[in-house]
């Protein structure tokens, strides 16, 4: 319903092009992230053939095919669509065709490249009962937390209002193996019922202050201050491995030019004693 039309709509279109002199090029179609039906591609792909069947009746020539995006920062994921679109590519747009296709992998190029860190400034305890049954009982006696980040839909995590998240919270902290985990559920700031990051989850007990990490937070996390003036925009830090720091050493880029950008390092972020740059660094 985001933008686009249906198949039976498609012809009706067409004739209004014709008779507008408008030039059709293509078909394009978006898989929403939050799709998990890697079969959705099959019937896209197929629905694409037909508009371009149609599209030749009308005396079209087509050249086109642009899958769209929706391919989240995981390789798993981007190698399951492939598996699935291959060979129907092979079958409806055949090479040789003239047809070119195209893609929109711009959330798998960037996904990777932040990771958010959030604070807990609030908590409670609720009964385990009142969640729903997407994650496994820990115990019927067991007590549930919900807890509030400091950062939420009106901010890093925007895209969740419209698209499922794509990555786990992990604690930070460091816990024992046998430390038991509870139902936890995990909220935003704003008090406001979408504010919701976590459905459900497992997670040892935190308190006010601790860290959570969400990895592959690089798409639509980065954007203009929230309407909220209460919300901020996170803390920006720059950070690299220590064998790319080294190269680009070896490479002749100064230790004054990176440091502006690779100083500081935020208190959520610990380095142990063996990670900590050398003297001559």
């Amino acid at each position: 319903m985001k933008f686009g039309t249906t198949l039976k709509n498609c012809r009706h279109i067409l004739e209004c092009a014709k008779e507008l002199d408008v030039q059709i090029i293509g078909v394009k179609f978006h898989v929403s992230s939050a799709c998990k039906e890697s079969q959705v591609y099959v019937h896209a792909l197929s629905d694409a053939r037909c508009v371009f069947d149609m599209a030749g009746e009308f005396g079209f020539t087509m050249n086109i095919l642009d899958i769209g995006g929706g391919f989240t920062g995981t390789e798993f994921q981007l190698e399951e669509v492939n598996h699935i679109i291959s060979p129907f590519l092979d079958v409806y747009f055949p090479e040789g065709s003239g047809i070119k296709i195209i893609s929109e992998p711009g959330s798998y190029y960037v996904s990777s490249a932040f990771t958010l860190a959030v604070n807990i400034i609030a908590k409670k305890v609720v009964e385990s009962d009142k969640f729903s049954s997407g994650v496994e009982k820990t115990g019927s006696d067991e007590p549930a937390f919900v807890y509030y980040m400091n950062d939420g839909v009106y901010g890093s995590f925007a895209s969740k209002l419209s698209e499922d998240l794509n990555t786990i919270p992990e604690v930070h902290k460091k816990y024992k193996d046998d430390e038991p985990l509870f139902t936890s559920s995990l909220w935003g700031p704003s008090c406001d019922e979408l504010d919701q990051i976590v459905e459900n989850c497992l997670l040892p007990e935190l308190n006010v202050g601790d860290w959570l990490i969400f990895d592959n937070m690089g798409a639509d996390s980065v954007h203009e201050p929230s309407a909220f003036n209460d919300v901020q925009r996170p803390a920006i830090y720059y950070m690299m491995s220590f064998s790319d720091w080294y190269e680009m050493q070896d490479a002749g880029i100064t230790l004054d030019t990176m440091m502006k950008n690779f100083f500081f390092v935020p208190s959520c972020i610990q380095l142990s004693q063996e990670d900590s740059f050398s003297t001559e660094a």
